[in-house]
C-alpha cells in the first residue's frame, strides 16, 4: 500500500554531498531546489571516514549545542572548536569564517524539521492530518533533548541576533517562506476553500506558537496552537 507521504508526492531519490542517498519526496525537495540548498553541505554523512568529515561533523555538531544554548552572539570560535575537540585549523578547513559556520548551523536546523516532516506526513493518515503534520513536526522539534531546555525556534532566534543584510537572516527568511508554501500546499491538497489565506493563517499561527512555547519553555503553547489548527480546519471545510 503507498504511504501517506506517496499521496503528497512521488518518492525520489537525492544524492547527498558526501555521498549518502536518502529517499524524500518531491514536496520536500521542491522546497529544497527553490533556495537551491540541496547543492549545499546540509547533510553530513555520518559514517563518512577522513579527517575533514570528521571535523567538520564535530564542529557542526558543537556549534548546534551551543549556538542554540547560549546563542550565536555567546558563542566564539574558541568555544565550538573546544567543545568539538578538535584543532583550530579545523574550522578554517571547513568554514571560510563564524559567519559561514552559522550559515551551516542554520541550515541544519531546517534540514533537521524538513525531515520530521517528512516522517510524521508518511505516518498522517489523511490530508486534514497532513497539515497537522506541521504542528507535529514542530512539536517533535520541541521534544529533542536540549542541554538548557527548549528555547523555541532555533532559526528566529538566531535571526534575531543578526545584524539587517546579514546572510544568515536572508536564509531565515526563505526558510520561513518554505514552510508557509508547504502549508499552503497542503491545505488545498485537503480541499480547503481559499487555500493561500487559510495556509497563512496557520502559518502565523504555528510559528506564534512556536514563540510562546520557547518563551514559556515548554511546548504546551504549541499543543494549544496545534487544537486550534483543527479547529480552523473543521470550519474551514
Amino acid at each position: 500500500m503507498a504511504s501517506a507521504f506517496a499521496a503528497v508526492s512521488a518518492p525520489y531519490l537525492e544524492r547527498e554531498r558526501l555521498g549518502r542517498r536518502r529517499v524524500w519526496g518531491e514536496l520536500v525537495e521542491r522546497h529544497l531546489l527553490k533556495s537551491g540548498r540541496v547543492d549545499r553541505p546540509i547533510y553530513l554523512d555520518h559514517g563518512k571516514v577522513g579527517c575533514v568529515g570528521a571535523a567538520r561533523e564535530k564542529l557542526l555538531n558543537a556549534a548546534e549545542r551551543r549556538f542554540y544554548s547560549d546563542g550565536i552572539a555567546a558563542t566564539g570560535i574558541d568555544a565550538v572548536v573546544a567543545e568539538a575537540g578538535v584543532a583550530r585549523m579545523s574550522l578554517y578547513n571547513n568554514f571560510a569564517s563564524k559567519d559561514d559556520l552559522v550559515a551551516a548551523y542554520l541550515d541544519r536546523r531546517h534540514a533537521e524539521w524538513l525531515e520530521l516532516l517528512a516522517r510524521r506526513l508518511e505516518d498522517a493518515g489523511d490530508a486534514r492530518a497532513r497539515v497537522l503534520a506541521v504542528f507535529d513536526a514542530y512539536l517533535d522539534h520541541a521534544a529533542f533533548a536540549y542541554d538548557k531546555g527548549f528555547r523555541g525556534c532555533g532559526l528566529l532566534n538566531g535571526a534575531a541576533e543578526l545584524p539587517v543584510g546579514h546572510p544568515g537572516r536572508e536564509s531565515v527568511r526563505v526558510h520561513k517562506a518554505e514552510v508557509e508554501e508547504l502549508l499552503v500546499d497542503l491545505v488545498a491538497q485537503a480541499g480547503v476553500p481559499d487555500a493561500a489565506g487559510v495556509g497563512e493563517h496557520l502559518y502565523l499561527l504555528v510559528e506564534g506558537g512556536v514563540v510562546s512555547a520557547g518563551l514559556d519553555g515548554n511546548p504546551e503553547r504549541l499543543v494549544h496552537a496545534r487544537r486550534l489548527a483543527e479547529r480552523i480546519l473543521a470550519g474551514a471545510s
